[in-house]
């Protein structure tokens, strides 16, 4: 039940020891309570004067207050550690998906990353909230009443502790029943994220091509098997919860008996056996509540393992072995010798034995057909996918050889442009502003202007204040990528750009605009750009021709024409394929 990666968890041992002490208090006061109020009830049995058991009852309110006024303490530190817990685990995810960058995105999916930030952090504040107390209040309250009942009543003691271990046992059976069925309802609950997610984004598309119907069918079967998954988890749980409450009640019956048979014949006084009757349902509860809360703290325990689990992905170290460059210049050189990159630890490469040298200012093309490594290259020159640990070759930049790319001062050099950029909740102008959060307002207008939103922003009645994102005013494909070129625009000390098929998915006319606006910006800059688009490689002086991950051909477009190799053929694949 316990995640045992809990305990790694930082101030969960001081946190611990300080709820193991209130809940041996907690005890006692639910014990006093007890006592006090079966001295009250025997007193006023036997029909004492009302000053003998008026402080009796006092004692008991005492204990009564007591026991909840330590419960509520115990709810402060525990609310207040696993917030404490929480916002690091948020936070300690985020810098990961920040040090991974789009690699871990394509992978896990952009709804279940979003999921696990957002609602499964939120998961694991409630399970380090209830799991803590509930085990604490299990292992200790019920033991110590159980003492005290063995003094008043040798036979009730034996009999709580003989329904101990059967409950205990249909808690276990149950308990790993309901595990299997969260933990497929969590599996669940990110695929339909997921499909969500993926629906909105291309909602305008699948409306398009006349299947948006079609997939709406695939999203209600998505979530149709988590409503189903979700349905057999609470059948769990309520089933659990009729074994638990049935043992406790038939325990507490048997006792009951077994108390009254020895009343009616004489053979125990009043109080012991009212002590033990009142006591023996408090024996039950720190079982009932652990059960009850069990299946609540399921989808927590399921959340945190995932964390973990991204939180354990390798990542990039040595990010500042990098003293050769400061900005990349015309004089600047970029090498790789014989790398490989791979996605998953496996024996194949996602890009191979891979060698180019690029010397200054260059545009360079990278053609290929889908899934030959074009989005390898760019995220491994983004420095977000690392070569091999073991024979991923050498990358050189100045002649200096670094582990990888996700160097700091490498990444604080170039702009990363995406199929579709993406865009904050805040204004336009702040939008832009991203790689420069202090830039003044009058340059964040020349680079909107540079990248042809001046039109644009004049029809909008908030201008640059407009906001977006988010729910706010909906925005065009185009009018995404603009604003990301008023970025690279906006940020003049950034010489390397990575474009990875900006234009995938962006109609012809707009294209074309958007071509216009980019080109000026190719200038004394090194760019890396992959595309299908054929009309691209006319403008880049190097072109890349990449297949299953192995580069096979670089050179000038007239070069590559003259050889009529591998760039001549698909440049004619792709032809056929548009006509």
């Amino acid at each position: 039940m316990i995640d045992k990666q809990l305990f790694s968890l930082s101030g969960i041992k001081k946190v611990t020891i300080m709820l193991v002490g209130l809940t041996v208090l907690q005890a006692f006061m639910i014990l006093f309570q007890g006592k006090y109020l079966a001295l009250a009830l025997v007193k006023t049995w036997h029909l004492r004067p009302l000053n003998l058991f008026g402080p009796l009852i006092g004692l008991f309110f005492a204990a009564f207050i007591g026991r909840h006024l330590i419960n509520w303490v115990k709810s402060i530190v525990l609310d207040r550690f696993a917030n404490q817990a929480s916002q690091s685990l948020r936070e300690q995810l985020l810098t990961k998906l920040f040090h991974i960058g789009p690699s871990l995105v394509a992978k896990q999916g952009t709804g279940n990353l979003v999921t696990m930030a957002l609602d499964g952090i939120d998961e694991v504040d409630n399970y380090l909230t209830l799991i803590l107390n509930k085990m604490l209040n299990m292992m200790i309250i019920p033991w110590i009443l159980l003492i005290y009942i063995f003094t008043l009543d040798v036979k009730t003691g034996v009999v709580l502790l003989l329904v101990v271990p059967i409950v205990i046992l249909f808690m276990i059976i149950l308990g790993f029943a309901a595990r299997d069925k969260a933990d497929k309802q969590y599996a669940g609950y990110q695929l339909l994220s997921n499909h969500f997610v993926d629906a909105l984004r291309g909602l305008s598309t699948l409306k398009l091509l006349g299947i948006s119907k079609q997939y709406a069918n695939n999203v209600y079967s998505v979530s149709e098997s988590y409503r189903k998954q979700t349905m057999a988890v609470l059948r769990i749980a309520v089933l659990s919860t009729f074994a638990l409450d049935f043992f406790t009640t038939l325990s507490i019956a048997v006792v009951a008996v077994f108390l009254g048979l020895d009343l009616l014949a004489g053979k125990m006084p009043y109080f012991p056996a009212l002590a033990s009757l009142i006591l023996a349902p408090e024996f039950f509860l720190p079982l009932r509540d652990f059960s009850s809360d069990y299946h609540a703290t399921l989808n927590g325990k399921n959340a945190m393992q995932a964390i973990r689990q991204l939180l354990a992905l390798p990542e990039a170290t040595q990010r500042q072995a990098l003293t050769s460059l400061t900005t990349f210049g015309a004089n600047d050189e970029l090498e790789f010798k014989h790398v490989n990159v791979s996605y998953e630890n496996n024996n194949e490469h996602d890009l191979a034995d891979f060698s180019f040298k690029v010397h200054g200012f260059q545009k360079i093309g990278v053609m290929g057909p889908s899934g030959s490594g074009k989005s390898t290259l760019i995220n491994t020159l983004g420095g977000f996918l690392l070569p091999e640990a073991k024979n991923g070759g050498q990358i050189l930049l100045n002649g200096q050889q670094v582990p990888h790319l996700s160097q700091e001062q490498w990444q604080n050099n170039f702009v990363y442009m995406p199929q579709k950029p993406y865009l904050f909740h805040a204004t336009i102008g702040q939008n832009i502003a991203f790689y420069q959060p202090k830039a003044s307002r009058e340059a964040i207008t020349v680079a909107a202007e540079n990248a042809g939103l001046t039109i644009w922003l004049k029809q909008l009645p908030a201008g640059l204040d407009t906001v977006i994102g988010e729910g706010e005013r909906g925005i065009s494909g185009g009018q995404a990528q603009r604003i990301a070129l008023a970025r690279a625009f906006l940020d003049r000390k950034r010489r390397v750009l990575l474009f990875d098929e900006p234009t995938a998915h962006l109609d012809i006319e707009t294209e074309a605009a958007l071509k216009e606006t980019m080109l000026p910006l190719f200038k004394d800059h090194l760019v890396f750009f992959a595309t299908h688009r054929l009309h691209w490689m006319q403008e880049m002086d190097q072109i890349m021709v990449i297949e299953a991950g192995r580069l096979v051909e670089m050179g000038t477009p007239q070069q590559l024409q003259q050889k009529q190799g591998a760039y001549t053929q698909l440049m004619t694949q792709m032809k056929g394929a548009k006509l």
